[in-house]
C-alpha cells in the first residue's frame, strides 16, 4: 500500500510542476526579454562620440577608408614532375 501511496505523491508532484510551469512560462519569457532589452540598452545605448558637442570648424572622421591591398602575380611556387614507368 505504501508503494502505490508513493507512486501517487510522484505523479502528482509531477503533474503538478508541469501545470505550474506552463502557467508561469510567459512570466518568466518576459521578465527575461526585458532584461536582455536592458542590457542591450546599457550596452549599445551609450554612445560616447555623440555625447560630447562637436565644435565648430573641428574635422572628425567617422570611419576608416578602405585599405587597398596589392596582390602578387605570382601566387607560389610550380614544380615540374615527370612520370617514371616501371
Amino acid at each position: 500500500m505504501t508503494f502505490l501511496k508513493t507512486i501517487l505523491v510522484i505523479l502528482l508532484v509531477y503533474f503538478g510542476l508541469k501545470f505550474l510551469i506552463r502557467l508561469l512560462t510567459p512570466y518568466i519569457m518576459r521578465y527575461v526579454a526585458k532584461k536582455a532589452g536592458q542590457k542591450f540598452e546599457q550596452a549599445f545605448g551609450q554612445n560616447p562620440m555623440r555625447s560630447e558637442p562637436q565644435k565648430e570648424g573641428k574635422v572628425t572622421i567617422d570611419k576608416k577608408p578602405p585599405s587597398t591591398r596589392r596582390t602578387k602575380e605570382t601566387v607560389g611556387e610550380y614544380v615540374d614532375f615527370e612520370e617514371i614507368k616501371e
